[in-house]
């Protein structure tokens, strides 16, 4: 069943399963609440928070979109499959869409098992599905520079590209300035760092122009 309330909540849900995007603070013990089963020996909650710096740059926030009714699909796919691989009790993914300040959680992912081993396989492998799949985007922005940022894929080792703010040069600040040619390229502000995980590496997503091309 697919639901939309009036709080900006789209959900869907079914047995032991509960899938949902919000535009609300995110509350870890409803989402807990919603996997307890007397059979279970297990609740694993995992809770992604928005991190105040990503690399050397101070973070101001994260804002994340989605394409509502895909994702949603996306997610109960991702939550089924998990479940019944795992014969969880149940299993339910909230991920908040909107601005998501420092130390706020953007998704939680709680699951409920017999046994524990089970329930911390589940939540991790459930986590990186969403990550690898779901139909949900973010702008990162850093402080200095809240009227641009960084567009990416809600995943790891994936493109993005920079927002420079309204009427700014097009420079980018770092180790070595690049001017942003609009239309033709995106800047390269920085490649992946061995073992880096989180938001991602800052890549050009555009082929190279050659100045006066």
């Amino acid at each position: 069943m697919t639901t939309e309330n009036a709080d900006t909540t789209s959900e869907r849900h079914e047995p032991g399963i509960y899938v949902a995007l919000t535009r609300n603070v995110l509350d870890p013990k409803s989402i807990m609440d919603r996997v307890r089963s007397p059979e279970a020996g297990a609740i694993v909650l995992f809770a992604g928070t928005t991190r105040d710096t990503f690399g050397a740059r101070p973070v101001f926030d994260l804002t994340y979109q989605s394409y509502v009714p895909l994702a949603l699909t996306t997610l109960n796919s991702i939550a089924s499959s998990i479940r019944q691989k795992h014969s969880l009790k149940a299993i339910a993914v909230v991920h908040r869409l909107g601005p998501v300040p420092i130390g706020e959680e953007s998704i939680l992912i709680a699951v409920s098992s017999p046994h524990r081993q089970a329930a911390w396989r589940a939540g991790e492998e459930c986590l990186e599905e969403v990550k690898a799949r779901a139909e949900i985007w973010k702008l990162e922005r850093f402080v200095g520079d809240e009227e641009g940022g960084v567009w990416r894929a809600n995943r790891d080792g994936v493109l993005g590209e920079w927002v420079p703010p309204a009427g700014s040069s097009g420079v980018v600040e770092g180790k070595e300035e690049q001017k942003v040619v609009p239309e033709t390229m995106g800047p390269v502000i920085r490649a992946r760092r061995p073992g880096e995980r989180g938001h991602g590496p800052v890549v050009n997503p555009k082929p190279h122009v050659p100045p006066g091309a």
